[in-house]
């Protein structure tokens, strides 16, 4: 077990700037989406003369594209953030009530990579109910 020397005042500290960056992060890729959106459709195409709804365009297509095939990595940002912080702070939590061997079992847990199929899917169900 490793040495534990922890400063819990620190942890909330730099927890906290995490969390306003995480903050700043997500306004990020809220307009990310936006403008990548707005992107395509002021992209246009090679048309004439159209009835209705203007058609996307090549331009357009590769970005929504784009989009959909990073949107996997960029919700991976949030989540493992999300997860070390949170893990940092239970860790944390366990040290100030003396069980190390509760804190040892956080940071572990903390470490793993996020499991991004339910990420995805509370994504997906959060986009649904708007």
């Amino acid at each position: 077990m490793p040495a534990w020397d922890i400063s819990p005042s620190g942890v909330d500290s730099v927890t906290s700037l995490v969390g306003l960056a995480m903050d700043d992060v997500a306004k990020d890729v809220k307009a990310y989406g936006t403008d990548a959106k707005s992107a395509a459709a002021s992209a246009g195409t090679i048309s004439s003369g159209y009835c209705g709804d203007v058609p996307v365009g090549p331009i357009g297509v590769a970005l929504a594209l784009f989009v959909d095939k990073t949107a996997g990595d960029v919700l991976f940002l949030g989540a493992r953030a999300t997860k070390s912080v949170n893990g940092a702070i239970e860790a944390t939590n366990h040290y100030i009530n003396g069980d190390l061997e509760q804190a040892e079992t956080a940071q572990r847990n903390a470490e793993k990579a996020p499991d991004m199929k339910a990420v995805l899917a509370d994504a997906r169900k959060k986009g649904a109910d708007k």
